[in-house]
């Protein structure tokens, strides 16, 4: 019993950060995918921002949704209420880093306030609740999702911060040959629907 559960969690989890990767195949998430992806560090600063807030999102979705929305029959308004405690949770966490960490609220900047906006935190709760998971299920799938949103995000930033030193014809120069590249990573990507 305890290792099916064990299993079925790891193939959510694998599922989420590499099969159906949460950019690169369901494409959620591609504005800060392509605008915050000029360097690995700045790429990296928002994967992790990403990687705290949906999967705290997830949990707390999860716990809304089953306590309070099925509780009183009114599932319907899911879509509006995700996005209040997604709003809230980036709030949250704003404050809780500028008073306890400075330096890391400094570090992160304006990408905190973006994950707000950012459709992939959303597309994970609504998902969570299509699929009908339970909280631990939930959090799981998120954190898996977050995880492969800052693996992808980061792998861009890698490969484009070794493009500015090549010699890209001046129509693909720019977001051209970022589009190119991210479509030829969701076609490597592609090659891990094997592993399920």
């Amino acid at each position: 019993m305890i290792s099916d559960s064990i299993k079925e969690l790891l193939i959510i989890a694998i599922g989420s950060a590499l099969v159906s990767n949460v950019v690169l195949s369901q494409f959620y998430g591609l504005c800060p995918f392509l605008g915050v992806s000029k360097q690995l560090k700045t790429a990296s600063g928002m994967g992790a921002a990403v990687i705290f807030v949906i999967t705290l999102a997830s949990f707390v979705s999860s716990l809304v949704y089953r306590f309070l929305l099925q509780r009183f029959h009114i599932e319907y308004l899911k879509t509006i209420v995700f996005i209040l405690v997604i709003a809230a949770l980036v709030q949250f966490v704003e404050l809780v880093l500028k008073k306890k960490i400075p330096v890391l609220y400094k570090s992160l900047g304006v990408f905190l306030p973006l994950i707000t906006t950012n459709c992939a935190v959303l597309g994970t709760a609504l998902t969570n609740v299509q699929e009908e998971y339970g909280v631990l299920f939930s959090t799981v799938n998120g954190f898996a999702t977050a995880c492969g949103f800052a693996l992808s995000i980061c792998i861009l930033a890698g490969i484009r911060e070794k493009m500015q030193y090549n010699n890209i014809p001046k129509a693909f120069q720019g977001m051209p040959i970022v589009l190119v590249t991210a479509g030829l990573m969701a076609i490597a990507f592609c090659g891990f629907s094997g592993l399920l």
